[in-house]
């Protein structure tokens, strides 16, 4: 999953009124078609990849030449600030973190892809939940690429018996703070907003609903408030105390359960290396976060990266070819066995658990359906004001109830979808 680039986000909404809205000014088949990915610390596996696709990509269009420019998180913004400012600098295709893809479309960056998804050969292979994702009202402006969940790990070496419902999960990591005095019975953070949501979701509730276009907030709801009490009920003397767990983040259990300082924790399939490299390696297994119903699987978020056409292209056709030859299946699979980020395709995903039975857990966790953030550009303001982790935080040092917490972070949430 990829982290919110808030200054980007502000940047493309700063411009969006005071720049060009950039149009589809032609459909060249010839010529240079720029490329923007996101740089890894292991880009060469991932350059690999893409520069595979490329090469057949070319072979199949003479006369074409794909440029690939990978982006560092210091030059990201001035880069999108450049193609906002003059499209003739602007990608064709570009990758995008799927919680931002929300601003790029307000800031009338990215180009309608409806048509070419729908005729698409592996449109029937992408699951629903994860174009969701891509959709702002009732159109699409990108292709999920990859994608990432998260799912309980657990130590198999303290006596853990795997919990399948959220009454077990309790009682399980009360046993284990009772036995290791030392060690939290699972790692959680009241600034770890994704952590948090799956309980919200598997009560009923949600951060918002959407309704003829707008966003409406429901984290008041009374779904929602239970949801809430199940995550927070967790930070408690006998199983994540509040002085030691309010300031977790998502980052910070991670790292308490790699290191060995809890028996459980809320994890990504792609933290499984900080775990190898820590305490846990060797000692710990995986099974999908239960939910409240005995046999459940709580709903995760759905993190990852989605690939776009930039509208400003003069290439449209070949860019929306070549952003689908990126998400399909076979690069797909090729993405995962160089950098091991999981397809967004069902079929994908099946041939890449029976390459790697590790990812089960977080493939049913997807396949029990997956949820998202509010397709909004809101969603930027509502993340960077930390208006979930501030109401989160309330409730575990005691300083609201719950009740007050949520109506308040309702209200919030309300009018900055207002603004």
């Amino acid at each position: 999953m990829r982290k919110s680039l808030l200054a980007l986000v502000l940047l493309l909404s700063a411009c969006a009124p005071s720049t060009a809205q950039p149009t589809d000014t032609g459909d060249e088949k010839t010529g240079t078609l720029r490329v923007w990915l996101f740089d890894e610390a292991n880009r060469a596996a991932k350059e690999a990849v893409v520069n595979e696709a490329a090469k057949e990509f070319e072979a199949a269009h003479p006369g074409v030449k794909v440029d690939i420019s990978y982006l560092t998180v210091e030059t990201r913004a001035e880069k999108y600030k450049g193609a906002l400012n003059d499209p003739a600098s602007a990608p064709d295709v570009t990758e995008v973190g799927n919680t931002d893809l929300a601003s790029f479309v307000a800031s009338n960056s990215m180009a309608d892809v409806t048509a070419d998804l729908k005729a698409w050969g592996e449109a029937g292979d992408m699951p629903a939940d994860l174009m969701s994702t891509v959709k702002v009202g009732d159109k699409a402006f990108g292709v999920p690429w990859w994608i990432g969940v998260r799912a309980l790990y657990y130590r198999t070496d303290l006596g853990i018996t795997p919990p399948t419902s959220y009454a077990e999960l309790v009682a399980e990591a009360k046993k284990v703070r009772a036995a290791n005095k030392d060690m939290l019975g699972i790692a959680v953070g009241g600034k770890y907003v994704f952590g948090a949501m799956p309980f919200v979701w598997d009560a009923g509730g949600d951060i918002a609903t959407a309704s003829g276009g707008t966003y409406k907030s429901a984290i008041g709801t009374a779904e929602s408030k239970a949801g809430i009490k199940a995550y927070t009920d967790l930070f408690s003397n006998d199983i994540c105390p509040a002085q030691q767990c309010a300031d977790l983040t998502g980052g910070g259990t991670v790292e308490a359960f790699a290191a060995g300082r809890a028996g459980m924790g809320i994890l990504g399939n792609f933290n499984r290396s900080a775990v190898e490299a820590g305490v846990a390696k060797g000692k710990y297994a995986v099974v999908p976060l239960p939910g409240a119903k005995p046999g459940s699987v709580a709903p995760a978020f759905a993190g990852g990266s989605t690939l776009g056409v930039f509208k400003s292209t003069k290439k449209r056709t070949l860019a929306a070819q070549f952003m689908l030859t990126l998400a399909g299946k076979k690069y797909g699979l090729k993405l995962y066995d160089a950098m091991g980020f999981v397809p967004a395709l069902k079929s994908a995903r099946a041939e890449v658990v029976a390459k790697e039975p590790f990812l089960k857990p977080f493939i049913d966790t997807m396949s029990a359906g997956t949820r998202f953030v509010p397709v909004d550009k809101a969603w930027t303001a509502i993340d960077a004001e930390k208006i979930l982790p501030n109401m989160l935080q309330k409730v575990i040092t005691g300083k609201a109830t719950v009740d007050a917490a949520a109506t308040e972070a309702n209200t919030l949430i309300d009018a900055t979808f207002k603004k």
